[in-house]
């Protein structure tokens, strides 16, 4: 296990930068997981971590040593890919075995790592058969299996479940969680799915067009997002976003949005006036009677068995509220929302920065 610090960290392909000066420090065991939409830089750190893409600025460290230089095969890494990149001629024993292999490790040694790996994941069943007879489950249990035996100081994992069906994805994410608790080893995980991230994660670091917007524990990112990016992405169903403006009230603050007054307590540096975005949480509202809370129109009502998704309209904007109950509206109906006020979020219209 090792402590791993990225300091500084830019890329630049020729005149573009798409990665804006990224510091992070990971703990000695810690599971961190970069997450962000398409295009966000988040793999292509990664592959700066693994050695697979040169540093344009800055530096990166694994257990105190500096290895901008330092070939990926002499990084003590492992790297769990997204299309398992198993060697589709060799068996599964022989493909877990490579690298041990590579490495001139004694017959006795590598018959013992692979079966201790096997036994891990639960496939010493397989080791004979080859990858075109595998599942994607199993393909995926067999790559880990290689990135063990290795007993590397650091797992890197380049979205290693977007291929999977999603009742799968579920199971093995749920594995790969168990599996660090198991080994303690420190690891990367890069997905585009906040899901996976808020299930997974010690820690997230959120990344936007090469940038990091927020660093922090699953619950801390869900409940104090630092900015609207964050709380649009973090969360599922997402986040409702309503214009409104802020007007103070004695020693706490009124939001006006779409025909509603609520009250906030705290608005730290709110002022009079002030265009303001309320974020609220669809699990978060409340349906009640027509004419109490904010007046809305059910458009769609998705039920999923445990809970149920209504999508209304609030004048132009579109709100989803999750309810847990089977009382349903119907479309067309007309509902009051309210919000669990100490549940809202407020952040600034301009900088889309956290005001409360």
């Amino acid at each position: 296990m090792a402590s791993v610090e990225i300091v500084e960290i830019r890329k630049n392909y020729g005149p573009l930068e798409v990665l804006h000066g990224i510091n992070v420090s990971i703990a000695n065991g810690e599971f961190i997981v970069l997450v962000g939409p398409s295009g966000c830089g988040k793999s292509t750190l990664l592959r700066m971590i693994a050695g697979l893409e040169e540093i344009t600025f800055g530096d990166i460290l694994i257990d105190g040593q500096v290895v901008n230089e330092v070939l990926p095969k002499d990084r003590d890494i492992a790297m769990v890919f997204q299309s398992y990149a198993l060697y589709p001629h060799m068996t599964v024993r022989k493909n877990m075995s490579f690298s041990l292999r590579m490495r001139g490790a004694v017959r006795e040694r590598i018959d013992q790592d692979v079966a201790a790996a096997a036994n891990v994941l639960d496939i010493e069943g397989l080791l004979e058969r080859f990858p075109r007879q595998l599942s994607g489950g199993q393909r995926q249990r067999v790559a880990m299996g290689r990135a063990i035996v290795r007993k590397p100081k650091v797992f890197l994992f380049d979205e290693p479940l977007s291929n999977l069906d999603a009742k799968l994805r579920v199971l093995m994410r749920t594995e790969i969680k168990a599996l660090h608790q198991r080994l303690g080893t420190t690891s990367i995980y890069v997905t585009h799915d906040q899901l996976e991230a808020m299930t997974m994660a010690d820690r997230i670091v959120v990344l936007q067009d090469g940038r990091i917007e927020q660093v922090g524990p699953p619950l801390d990112l869900y409940d104090r997002p630092a900015n609207q990016f964050v709380a649009g992405f973090i969360g599922s169903p997402a986040m409702n976003f309503v214009p409104g403006t802020l007007r103070p009230d004695g020693g706490s603050w009124i939001v006006e949005a779409r025909g509603a007054r609520l009250k906030i307590d705290s608005v730290g540096k709110g002022r009079q006036g002030q265009a303001v975005v309320l974020g609220i949480r669809p699990e978060h509202l409340e349906v009640v009677a027509p004419g109490e809370g904010i007046a809305a129109e059910v458009g769609v009502v998705e039920p999923t068995g445990a809970s149920t998704f209504v999508f209304t309209q609030i004048a132009d904007i579109p709100v989803c509220a999750v309810l847990n109950d089977r009382r349903l509206p119907r479309p067309g109906d007309r509902i009051g929302l309210a919000p669990q006020l100490d549940r809202i979020h407020l952040f600034d219209t301009e900088t889309g920065l956290r005001l409360n």
